[in-house]
């Protein structure tokens, strides 16, 4: 068993989520802010009473919410769940059959825009928030990525590989923040045991990589997966939780594979030594196998829903119901988590439905000769167009805004509307070349050890190469597998 290195730290999954600050975060008066939010309130005034060509009342009023949203969000003059719920409720009173001005026949009901904070893709995600939040409180998360380790202590690189393989298996079912923080924890006494440099950046920057691209393998995995689920299943398009991993997961293990080989090309020596804590302990608490049992057991209903027909939503509901029953998790747990992404994605489903149910998405795509697009290149330019702006943005924000917007294109040319969500939203999540790109990344940068020139290399790389795969690879073995 190998030594318990010094010098270990600990990283709250919660304050970490914190980390993923922007620029103008460090700023209480930033120029930027001000023009978001003033953008904002003048986009909508505007639309209140200049009605564009082509748009009748509500869509104009949609177009001027859409506009606002675009600023908070790009700006973060208030915080991302904030503009969600604005949006939610600026629908309500603008567009809605209840809007305090008048909108005609055929306004939507205003339950339909309330009714997205309980969509049931909001559910979906839930119960994975619950999930991921028990296993940090059984300390089940550490205990499974020592034992996970251990095939591959020995030769450096393959220890590099084992960290990536278990960060993007855990990430898959748990936040990419908690993920990444769990992983720091247990990798940070080895990258301080070694001297600065290139191993050093390398075994830091190979745990945010992997976090990130892991995410994209299942619905639970990023709120964009989210944001694309429900935007499809307010057009009536089902996509179930296998149906998903089958379109990812091969992408997800060749970009991680590629990935690693990058790294350990650039960065890990063949000689370098590494000092690994591999011991572990499972709690055996009856609240404890409790969780095990129902987290196990969820896990496995969600990639057999072609088996038992049970939507992948209602099953995301069972370990709320059952840990909150048997007391393995409390009130206090329940408050604890992510609530202010569950509320962005139902800002983004909002959204969705607001540009659809108004028409703007085809008057916005109207101007376009679309179809003369080859299909590749379509996909190709939605995918870099969703990598570029998640550098920038959150990728949540990016998600948001052009998933509705990409999905309008769907009844103009030859690609499904599942095809496109699902390019836009994985296209959105290898968004990682700066600190701000995602948590994962903004964790990575406070420990010191990750350069943001180096972070951009590998960002830039992986995403790429990601980009490539994503959009003249992967649709082909979508096809021949029958999942679109």
């Amino acid at each position: 068993m190998a030594r318990r290195s010094r010098g270990a730290v600990s990283i709250n999954p919660r304050s970490a989520q914190n980390m993923s600050t922007r620029p103008s975060d460090f700023s209480k008066k930033n120029p930027v802010k001000t023009f978001g939010v003033l953008g904002a309130v003048a986009s909508i005034v505007i639309c209140l009473f200049i009605q564009l060509p082509g748009l009748d009342a509500a869509g104009t009023r949609m177009f001027g919410i859409f506009l606002a949203a675009i600023l908070l969000w790009v700006t973060e003059a208030v915080p991302l769940a904030g503009t969600a719920v604005l949006v939610i409720f600026l629908e309500v009173l603008l567009i809605s059959d209840h809007a305090l001005l008048d909108v005609g026949d055929g306004a939507p009901t205003y339950t339909k825009f309330f009714g997205a904070l309980a969509n049931p893709v909001i559910i979906l995600f839930l119960g994975g928030f619950m999930v991921a939040d028990g296993a940090a409180k059984y300390k089940l998360d550490r205990a499974l990525s020592a034992v996970l380790l251990r095939p591959f202590i020995g030769k450096p690189r393959l220890t590099v590989l084992g960290v990536m393989l278990i960060t993007a298996i855990m990430s898959m079912f748990m936040s990419n923040t908690a993920t990444t923080a769990t992983m720091f924890a247990v990798m940070m006494p080895v990258i301080t045991a070694l001297p600065e440099g290139k191993a050093r950046t390398g075994i830091a920057l190979s745990i945010p990589v992997a976090a990130n691209v892991g995410g994209i393998g299942t619905p639970v995995g990023t709120p964009p997966n989210a944001i694309a689920l429900g935007a499809l299943e307010n057009a009536g398009l089902a996509v179930t939780f296998l149906q998903w991993m089958l379109a990812a997961v091969p992408l997800m293990l060749v970009l991680l594979a590629l990935s690693w080989a990058f790294i350990a090309w650039r960065y890990i020596p063949v000689d370098a030594t590494f000092d690994i804590d591999t011991s572990a302990r499972f709690e055996r608490s009856r609240n404890a196998v409790i969780f095990y049992v129902v987290a196990g057991l969820t896990i496995l209903l969600w990639m057999t829903e072609s088996l038992h027909h049970v939507s992948a939503n209602i099953v995301g509901f069972l370990p709320v119901v059952i840990l909150l029953m048997a007391k393995v998790m409390s009130g206090d747990d329940l408050r604890a988590l992510d609530w202010p992404v569950l509320w962005l994605v139902a800002g983004g489903i909002a959204l969705g439905s607001g540009v659809a149910a108004t028409g703007l998405d085809k008057w916005m795509l109207g101007s376009i000769q679309w179809a003369s697009i080859p299909g590749a290149l379509l996909i190709f330019v939605l995918a870099l167009v969703g990598w570029v702006t998640s550098n920038v943005i959150s990728h949540s924000a990016s998600a948001n805004l052009l998933i509705p917007m990409g999905m309008g294109l769907a009844t103009t040319v030859s690609t499904s509307a599942a095809e496109i969500a699902i390019v836009i939203a994985l296209g959105c999540s290898l968004g990682m070349c700066l600190p701000i790109s995602t948590p994962p990344n903004a964790i990575a940068y406070s420990t010191g050890t990750t350069p943001t020139r180096e972070m951009a290399v590998v960002g830039i790389v992986v995403g790429v190469v990601g980009i490539i795969l994503l959009a003249f690879v992967a649709p082909l073995t979508w096809s021949a597998i029958g999942v679109m």
